[in-house]
């Protein structure tokens, strides 16, 4: 029994990195006969960066399919997981595991995006409040500023204090998911260290426009 218990876990994390690891941007770009988002504008295969290409179908497409591949795994163990001993440290891991598989793509060569969709579908899988709270930092951030990196920015310096702010009134606090989420957060900073640059410069692209 006590070694099923590592095994389980240890299953659902690998499985769940293994669906992150799903680079999105690139399989429906693939699919609908656009250029590789890999070879133009930021080379970062994600929604916002396939936006650029035109086709505002292929990135609505790239938006959903990531923030699904991080809410799935989340979600199958927290409706599936109780029998086979996968409390809430298997949810906090396996939310990590998808967002690492979308950074570090074991399909692509560990060449892979921010993550923002896809931490985005971890939260909502792991309350819908969180979620749409989250999501409402970076909508209102890009109506006001027009810069999806810094919408991204701030929404993941605030994705934590969301979650401990809501502890107790809206969702079940767990130490693991917090761990899980401040390093979600800290990722995504860290992935933006180049927007961040070009934001202190002025020369960051806006949200809608074509980059060269």
């Amino acid at each position: 029994m006590n070694s099923l218990a590592v095994v389980y876990p240890l299953l659902a994390t690998v499985a769940a990195y293994l669906v992150g690891s799903l680079s999105f941007a690139v399989i429906v770009s693939r699919a609908m006969g656009l250029n590789d988002p890999r070879t133009y504008g930021s080379k970062n295969p994600g929604a916002t960066n396939v936006l650029r290409s035109g086709s505002k179908a292929a990135a609505i497409v790239t938006l959903l399919l990531d923030a699904f591949k991080g809410w799935l795994p989340v979600v199958l163990v927290k409706w599936f997981g109780e029998p086979y001993g996968l409390a809430e440290g298997t949810v906090a891991l396996v939310g990590l595991a998808a967002f690492l598989g979308h950074l570090f793509p074991v399909f692509f060569r560990f060449v892979g995006g921010k993550g923002v969709a896809t931490a985005l579908g971890v939260l909502l899988a792991i309350s819908g409040w969180l979620g749409l709270a989250t999501g409402a930092v970076w909508v209102l951030a890009a109506l006001v500023w027009r810069y999806s990196s810094l919408s991204s920015l701030l929404a993941a310096l605030l994705a934590p204090v969301l979650y401990l702010l809501g502890g107790g009134m809206t969702w079940v606090m767990d130490r693991n998911i917090v761990v899980a989420i401040a390093a979600m957060s800290a990722l995504l900073i860290w992935r933006h260290a180049e927007n961040i640059g070009r934001l202190v410069k002025g020369t960051e692209s806006k949200l809608g426009a074509k980059k060269a």
